[in-house]
Parts: C-alpha cells; sequence; structure tokens
C-alpha cells in the first residue's frame, strides 16, 4: 500500500495510539496494529481495526482523567 500524504510505501506496525474524549479524558489503546508511512510517519488503520477501536472508546466514560486500553483483537 502506498501512503495517501506522499505516496512513499506503508509499513505494518503495533503501536499505542492517544484518543482525546472529552476535555478531560484521554484514552490510549495500547498494541493496535496499523500501517505507517516508511517517509512521512503517516499512518491509517484498516476498517477491522477501526470498528474494534470504536467499540473500545464507545465504553471509555469521564470518570477518569486517563484510561489505558490493550486493543487485543
Amino acid at each position: 500500500m502506498t501512503c495517501t500524504a506522499c505516496g512513499a510505501s506503508m509499513s505494518p506496525v503495533v503501536t499505542d495510539f492517544p484518543f482525546k474524549i472529552s476535555a478531560r479524558t484521554i484514552a490510549i489503546i495500547r498494541d493496535v496494529p496499523a500501517l505507517q508511512c516508511d517517509a512521512c510517519a503517516e499512518y491509517l488503520f484498516e476498517d477491522k481495526v477501526m470498528e474494534r477501536i470504536d467499540e473500545l472508546l464507545g465504553n471509555v466514560t469521564d470518570a477518569a482523567e486517563l484510561e489505558i486500553i490493550r486493543y487485543a483483537a
């Protein structure tokens, strides 16, 4: 696959991603599979990965300022 930003090749990686849920809450999802550009560090999620991320983030509440969640497909 090629990067939509610069056209370079993309490689599969497993990394952590932060998501801002509200003004006071951040969720970090650990060990997320993604495609990362070899040149500009742009990243993409496959559709099934994004569906799982949406599911995980749907369970986050504003009760904590920081929540760390393992992706675990």
